[in-house]
């Protein structure tokens, strides 16, 4: 898979990487205290945010693996900073990243627009929701209730992750950063891009 990668796209990607497992890991506080507002329904609000990187190293770098490659590595950092889920975790940043790999792939690997990032975000909270029905026994719940809590992580990976991960992707881009990446490469115009 990274036989095609330059050393900056895994220097880039292995950054996103580690910043994002620390990103994560302070985001399950945030969760906390969201959750102890509204109960545990919060979480399914936020949950774009452990999506994010998938769609900011994908919009960049533009190649198979771009998206799970990160994502696991985020789920790595984040297990050995001490999120309190332990190594299970990186199976979920495994299954979240392949969601987001999926919107990629069915297009080719071609086509990076807004819809598209909104796709991968919808795709890795689809996977992780399946993933998570079956680990944290969501069929136990009102059925009215897990559809909630589907709708709002499918709507939170949509906004959060896609059209985040697309925003800031956009302005990283714009600081003139990422010359030399794919994304900068792309034709002004191009409705792939």
């Amino acid at each position: 898979m990274l036989k095609s990668w330059k050393l900056k796209e895994i220097v880039l990607m292995s950054l996103f990487g580690v910043v994002f497992g620390i990103v994560y890991l302070l985001a399950i506080h945030l969760g906390n205290i969201w959750a102890g507002v509204i109960g545990p329904i919060a979480y399914e609000w936020m949950f774009g945010i452990w999506f994010i990187v998938s769609i900011i190293s994908m919009q960049i770098i533009r190649k198979p693996g771009a998206a799970v490659l990160p994502e696991t590595l985020a789920a790595i950092i984040e297990v050995m900073l001490g999120n309190a889920i332990g190594p299970r975790l990186i199976l979920s940043g495994v299954i979240q990243g392949l969601g987001a790999e999926a919107a990629f792939a069915v297009t080719g690997y071609k086509h990076f627009n807004l819809a598209i990032m909104m796709l991968a975000g919808a795709g890795a909270a689809v996977f992780s929701f399946v993933y998570g029905y079956f680990l944290s026994g969501y069929a136990a719940l009102d059925p009215s209730f897990v559809a909630l809590m589907f709708t709002l992580r499918v709507l939170s990976g949509m906004i959060i992750a896609g059209i985040g991960g697309k925003y800031l992707a956009d302005a990283l881009l714009a600081t003139g950063s990422l010359r030399g990446y794919a994304i900068s490469r792309a034709k002004k115009g191009d409705a792939g891009a």
